[in-house]
């Protein structure tokens, strides 16, 4: 994937130069309200924004959109988000103090006296911010990979040289985030959310799938929350046949995870259904050794149920 991120000093007009250079480059805009909204969307109102799980939570949202399209994000400490992504290139704006006052003298339409107040309580705040969401309250000159200064420049200047500098990298060339790419990402970073009481307000009905028994469906809710691609029952496997080869029995795992190639199969029926399942899960394991498949037995499913909240009370046995 591609991704700019753009921040800056108060008074430097980087949302400007972020709309800019989308346009130039043909990449998504996500602003910090863009951001904010679909935080709320995913995540439920009350997000505080000055928390040690906001990286997380933008990260999740960002990676999503990053399997679609390119994106430039103005959002201040965005360049702390993806630092291991060879497609990123982190974008700081800056100018001197006079510059900026005027800006906003400009902009909110503000007497000198009343930009420059203005100018120091969004300092303040971008400081608190920082040191809120990742320890320190200042922007490490270490995490940029260009810093512009507008001064003598304006957004359409900065624009075309950020335009430049993506070309000339050939960051496009990258690709988008693959789905594989993101579903790992995704559970390491649900599972951390999930330590702290943080989870998705989605659930399992994207796909129109009717489960023959309500743990499916709170097993389906599991992978949704951690955006793992499933499959319901999408392979019969023939297990037993006649001397004439006419097959006389066949075993249906409940589920197929395509990106880790893997069967699941859940077992919350009573003690004597299980051992007859366990028969046919042995006798699958020998004819076809080449086929993964990981069994979830009661306790193990209503533990997971229960641990990440995703549905009101556990599945009961059958």
């Amino acid at each position: 994937m591609a991704v700019i991120t753009l921040s800056g000093e108060p008074g430097c007009r980087t949302r400007e130069v972020a709309q800019l250079a989308s346009q130039r480059l043909g990449f998504q805009h996500i602003s910090a309200e863009r951001l904010d909204s679909l935080l709320e969307d995913e995540f439920g109102s009350g997000i505080q924004p000055n928390s040690r799980t906001w990286p997380d939570m933008a990260s999740s949202i960002l990676l999503r959109l990053a399997t679609e399209a390119h994106l430039v994000i103005g959002v201040e400490c965005a360049e702390l988000l993806f630092r291991s992504f060879p497609g990123l290139f982190r974008v700081r704006v800056v100018a001197p103090e006079s510059r900026r006052i005027g800006n906003i003298m400009l902009d909110d339409r503000l007497d000198r006296p009343a930009a420059r107040a203005s100018l120091r309580l969004r300092e303040q705040q971008i400081r608190a911010l920082r040191k809120a969401r990742f320890g320190r309250a200042t922007a490490a000159p270490e995490t940029f990979d260009i810093t512009l200064n507008a001064e003598q420049m304006d957004g359409a200047h900065m624009a075309d040289l950020i335009e430049a500098a993506v070309q000339n990298r050939s960051l496009v060339e990258h690709g988008f985030l693959s789905r594989a790419a993101e579903a790992q990402l995704q559970f390491q970073i649900r599972l951390r959310l999930a330590k702290h009481g943080i989870q998705s307000k989605r659930r399992a009905h994207w796909k129109q799938v009717e489960f023959g028994h309500p743990s499916e469906e709170s097993f389906a809710n599991l992978l949704d929350f951690y955006r793992i691609a499933w499959e319901y029952e999408p392979r019969s496997f023939p297990i037993a046949w006649d001397e004439n080869g006419k097959v006389l029995e066949s075993f249906t795992p409940d589920f197929f995870l395509p990106e880790s190639n893997l069967y699941v199969e859940l077992t919350t029926m009573k003690q004597s259904l299980v051992t007859r399942k366990n028969r046919k899960i042995r006798l699958l394991r020998e004819i076809y050794p080449q086929v993964n498949i990981q069994v979830f037995y009661q306790k193990d499913l209503q533990d997971l149920v229960l641990k990440y909240g995703l549905a009101e009370e556990p599945a009961k046995a059958t």
